[in-house]
């Protein structure tokens, strides 16, 4: 009887990983980030912004865009995070992503981000012309970003910006409404704040290893961060609060009374920095906003009250 000989394993050898115990489906859940989908909820500013939150077709229409959108940043998060899974090894949290891990194999993930990003444009399509090509150059852009616009100092979070005001624009064009001038500017400051809090986040994290695992890190110094925010900051402030005092702002909105709103504003910035100075915190705006109650809380007050202020005998 032969007899099965054994060799001790070589150490230079990719160690055999274990098959987790959570199912391919489960990794490639975890690995389009649902919990980042709070950011589409940008799309809904249409149809409550535009008069039309009472129309169920209207209604139906946003939700469908938010879907899409959903789609397509899991598509992007999959596309990112194969282009990145080296550089994520070296970070304390993002080296547990599942592709980065090992667990979920790259080529799984492409087919995967493939699929989403053709059928999520698809399906814009499908609502209509104008929102098919505000998804296609969404997915392009941010792709784009991926690729090499991440590694191009400032550009990089402009290109962040730009993302959210083209949901922004895209859940006004789904339900065929206009969408005000202040409103995207302040789209876009508070934008580029979020993404300037995140890159200070990642550079006070890693420290010394910043740049390992991004390479942008290097352009940046927590200083130059700071005055960049603090000018972000000011001017959001501000373009807000125009926006909500102003008469045209009124007359198209119906309500004279937007200004009320102005202290959520003030107290979910400020509480923000709060958490990204005093916390750390910063580098995952979605989970801050889910776990942190006084920043939902504000959050929560603030979509209440616009609400009542647009849709109710109070706000006339």
């Amino acid at each position: 009887m032969a007899r099965v000989s054994s060799s001790p394993p070589d150490p230079g050898a990719t160690p055999f990983r274990v098959a987790p115990d959570r199912s391919t489906i489960r990794l490639l859940l975890v690995s389009v980030r649902p919990e980042q989908w709070t950011k589409n909820l940008l799309v809904l500013a249409g149809v409550v912004f535009g008069g039309r939150l009472r129309e169920p077709r209207a209604v139906a229409i946003a939700v469908a865009a938010f879907a899409i959108f959903c789609a397509l940043s899991g598509a992007i998060y999959l596309f990112n995070d194969v282009a990145d899974r080296e550089a994520d090894q070296s970070h304390p949290l993002k080296r547990e992503r599942p592709i980065a891990s090992g667990r979920l194999s790259a080529t799984t993930a492409l087919l995967v981000g493939l699929l989403l990003g053709v059928a999520g444009v698809q399906a814009a399509f499908m609502i209509g012309t104008r929102l098919g090509l505000i998804a296609g150059t969404y997915l392009t852009l941010l792709l784009i970003y991926s690729a090499a616009l991440k590694h191009v100092v400032i550009v990089d979070v402009l290109v962040i910006a730009a993302g959210f005001v083209l949901r922004a624009i895209a859940g006004a064009v789904a339900v065929s409404v206009p969408i005000g001038n202040w409103l995207l500017v302040c789209t876009t400051l508070l934008a580029l704040f979020l993404a300037l809090s995140k890159r200070r986040h990642e550079l006070t994290l890693l420290a010394e290893g910043a740049t390992d695992h991004r390479r942008i890190l290097d352009e940046y110094t927590p200083y130059l961060l700071d005055q960049m925010i603090g000018v972000v900051t000011s001017s959001t402030l501000i373009a807000y609060t125009v926006y909500a005092t102003s008469p045209d702002t009124a007359a198209r909105l119906g309500t004279a009374k937007l200004g009320l709103t102005i202290p959520f504003v003030l107290y979910g910035i400020f509480r923000y920095l709060y958490l990204v100075h005093q916390k750390r915190g910063g580098g995952n705006p979605s989970a801050m906003l889910l776990t942190d109650r006084p920043l939902l809380g504000c959050v929560a007050l603030w979509a209440a009250s616009v609400i009542v202020l647009l849709y109710s005998p109070l706000g006339k």
